[in-house]
């Protein structure tokens, strides 16, 4: 699939590929790909909708990294990302990840990470949440950062940033913070479900490609009584 970074690849495509190789799978690794590819078929029907696109493609996206941690090892979402992220650039030997940040998304993922309304602490200021009066601040040092990882194309860097932003965008749709089709919050929703639709599919290809890494164990295994 080198020609995958000039499209978004698609379920079917990807269907294709694991069942080639699934038998060779782990049943940790085949569980992951079964669910992220059933979701992500499923966003694939919402091309005119984004609101209902980004929700599925975040499923999809769960279903690929989420671990089952337990009570004892209580661990960050930023931290899951963080450690899957670093998983998939070590793999991704055709740069299809690189070259999704720094070529074909470079002006939406700049406008996103720019974007206070999906910044988490902008909104804990707003619900009266102690602790974030300088939530400005933090904001322009974020930004500096950010300019600082374009200016050396850190990918992971950029990534793992973008996904932070992603993430509260998913949590204003999953947990009702906005209207459907509303219009005070288009650009995001709109630019993160095309980052998304494409993202998502070349993470779950690199996982398919890749069935010797350690993805870890899926949320909620299946339990047969």
């Amino acid at each position: 699939m080198s020609s995958a970074r000039h499209r978004i690849i698609s379920s079917q495509e990807l269907k294709a590929r694991w069942e080639e190789g699934s038998e060779g799978f782990s049943d940790d690794l085949n569980l992951r790909i079964r669910r992220a590819l059933s979701w992500l078929e499923r966003a694939e029907t919402e091309e005119t909708d984004p609101d209902a696109e980004v929700i599925f493609l975040w499923i999809a996206f769960n279903a690929a990294y989420a671990e089952e941690t337990g009570n004892e090892h209580i661990t960050t979402e930023r931290n899951v990302f963080e450690d899957f992220f670093r998983k998939l650039i070590a793999v991704d030997g055709d740069r299809l990840i690189y070259d999704a940040l720094w070529e074909r998304f470079t002006g939406p993922i700049r406008l996103l990470l720019d974007n206070r309304f999906v910044f988490q602490p902008f909104w804990n200021h707003h619900n009266r949440i102690p602790g974030h009066e300088d939530w400005e601040r933090r904001f322009e040092n974020g930004k500096d950062r950010i300019r600082n990882g374009l200016a050396g194309q850190d990918t992971a860097l950029i990534l793992n940033t973008l996904f932070d932003r992603l993430y509260v965008l998913r949590n204003q749709l999953i947990h009702g913070g906005a209207t459907w089709k509303g219009s005070v919050n288009r650009n995001q929703v709109t630019d993160g479900a095309r980052i998304l639709a494409f993202l998502v599919p070349v993470f779950i290809h690199l996982m398919i490609e890749n069935p010797h890494v350690d993805w870890g164990p899926p949320n909620y295994p299946v339990v047969r009584i």
